[in-house]
């Protein structure tokens, strides 16, 4: 049925939930999986009088940024390395989490997308948005959410 999970992470317990259902599933299933966890770029707002950081800022900024996504994906590994499971690891750095998300999929032609999802409602989800959202809405495979 599904030969290769797309599994995205962002270091959060619903993050590991889909985690661990994800890699449960793909030993069931005998599917490949490649675990993915995708770093935003800086956070500037502010309009056209916006502050643009600074080069030590931007750079301490982007390191913090790759330890993280080191620090999740050497876990996950190990993870998967005690369900008895081969997996790719994958970290997408300065990218929209669903844009990267799906982006990946299509290019590793993944058939499922396994990633959690807090699960907000209504006005919750409006203001804080929410990544899983637009994944489900602008896939084109299944996306299987864990909560």
């Amino acid at each position: 049925m599904y030969k290769h999970l797309l599994i995205a992470t962002d270091d959060s317990d619903v993050g590991e939930k889909g985690v661990e259902h994800g890699l449960s599933l793909a030993k069931a299933l005998g599917a490949r999986a490649t675990i993915i966890t995708v770093t935003e770029p800086f956070p500037i707002t502010g309009g056209e009088f916006a502050l643009v950081p600074g080069e030590a800022l931007l750079g301490s900024y982007e390191a913090s940024q790759r330890e993280r996504a080191t620090a999740t994906l050497t876990a996950v590994k190990a993870s998967a390395d005690r369900v008895g499971i081969a997996v790719e690891t994958l970290h997408v750095a300065d990218a929209q989490p669903a844009e990267a998300i799906l982006a990946t999929a299509k290019s590793l032609n993944c058939d499922l997308i396994i990633m959690g999802s807090h699960g907000r409602r209504g006005l919750g989800r409006l203001i804080l948005g929410s990544k899983t959202y637009e994944v489900v809405s602008h896939g084109h495979i299944p996306v299987l959410v864990v909560r």
